[in-house]
């Protein structure tokens, strides 16, 4: 998944509405309390009925579908890997100058519309391919996206641009017990991505699978605030605490990686790509056997949830020191434990033109005692050593600077578990 970080990555009810009330302007105020005056009320029948909930469980699982998984731990035995065959840079829109890095707006401004630079595009290929044959060591079925040439220019009646890539499936996919979820996605330049994965998911939905496409957006000038003050890391700063994005409220957007599971509990973050929109459409979508709870940080950019949150076990999770959760007390009630992971070690010269130094703790769980993590981290490997799990070392820097770690690099198809409750 994409993991633009400065880029990059509420709680329920009544503190959910004020949060969000206090935030939002104009017209959307009024809905807002309205939608999560109705959260409020769908948690407390969830509440009431959580026991009948857990004894009858969510549509039972076709016994022959390939596609089940609840959360972001239990065994995993297939996966989609990503593909960086062809990707190009996205044109230097509004959106994506709100979500990279100052200093890589001149690399945008030149090569947009273009090929990344074809040595470093290499590598990051062949870093993937071994990514891939690890996985399959560790008797993970692994499947790709589609090649496509993504410097195809396109022009819908509200815009026009060339494509990105498909490198980054957690990005666009979300997979909620047997259902596929595409995600609408929020740049324009990711429009069309989700042409690359439609042979894999008519093949699960061949198998059993529900396969489920999100209301897609115009992508129209509305959906972005077209003046958005983002010349200093101070502005982002500002700017998120007060709720403003570069995206409006004028139709759902989200893109799936704002979004991180724990069995019947959903987290999610209002960022540069996710409005409130977009997680009323998955509240409604997905009530009432999941519960969808927004979480926010102290983020100046924030952009998938995975770079700043990564849940990596039942009560285990993986909080960024430098962007943290104003949360977290919904998570340490419920008995869970925090680990703030350690400082990254990339170094400062190596290009992350779409992501920051934190995909050090985006990492693949293959399990809740294997983690498959980066090469060169020596110090996030020794803390999961420490908790007692085995650390699976692969390097894909190279891969890392188009956006992603491996959980962004991945969506996990199969993962052998059932659903249940965390925090009841």
């Amino acid at each position: 998944m994409l993991r633009v970080r400065c880029l990059r990555g509420g709680s329920r009810g009544a503190e959910a509405a004020h949060y969000l009330g206090l935030r939002l302007r104009g017209v959307f105020t009024g809905w807002v309390q309205r939608t999560f005056q109705s959260t409020q009320a769908a948690t407390a029948s969830q509440n009431t009925c959580a026991a009948d909930d857990k004894a009858t469980g969510a549509s039972p699982v076709p016994k022959d579908c390939l596609v089940c998984s609840y959360n972001e731990w239990d065994p995993l035995e297939e996966v989609i890997v990503g593909r960086a065959e062809n990707a190009c840079v996205p044109p230097f829109s509004v959106e994506v100058k709100a979500n990279t890095y100052e200093k890589y707006w001149g690399f945008y401004q030149k090569f947009g519309g273009h090929s990344f630079p074809k040595d470093h595009l290499k590598k990051a290929i062949a870093e993937i391919e071994e990514m891939c044959n690890i996985l399959k060591g560790e008797g993970v079925v692994v499947k790709r996206p589609d090649p496509i040439d993504w410097s195809v220019k396109y022009k819908t009646p509200d815009f026009e641009s060339t494509g990105m890539y498909a490198a980054m499936p957690r990005d666009i996919l979300l997979v909620v017990g047997n259902e596929i979820i595409e995600a609408p996605m929020a740049w324009r330049a990711r429009f069309f991505e989700y042409r690359a994965y439609r042979r894999l998911i008519k093949d699960y939905f061949n198998s059993g699978a529900k396969w489920t496409t999100a209301p897609k957006p115009t992508m129209a000038d509305e959906l972005y605030d077209q003046n958005y003050p983002i010349h200093s890391v101070e502005d982002r700063h500002k700017l998120a605490a007060q709720g403003k994005f570069v995206t409006t409220e004028f139709e759902p957007c989200f893109d799936a990686a704002d979004f991180i599971r724990a069995g019947r509990d959903i987290f999610v973050q209002r960022s540069q790509v996710t409005n409130y929109m977009g997680i009323e459409w998955m509240r409604r979508h997905l009530a009432p056997d999941y519960r969808v709870h927004i979480i926010s940080f102290k983020d100046p950019n924030p952009m998938h949830i995975d770079a700043t949150f990564n849940i990596i076990g039942p009560g285990l999770v993986l909080s960024n020191p430098d962007r943290p959760c104003h949360q977290i007390e919904l998570f340490k009630k419920a008995g869970w434990t925090v680990i703030q992971p350690p400082v990254p070690l990339i170094p400062d010269d190596h290009p992350l033109w779409m992501s920051s130094k934190w995909l050090s703790m985006n990492v693949l769980m293959l399990d809740e005692k294997r983690v498959m993590v980066d090469a060169n981290e020596t110090s996030i490997q020794k803390m999961f050593e420490k908790l007692g799990i085995s650390t699976i070392k692969v390097n894909i820097r190279h891969a890392n600077s188009l956006g992603g770690g491996f959980h962004c690099w991945t969506c996990d198809i199969r993962r052998r578990g059932t659903l249940q409750s965390y925090f009841d």
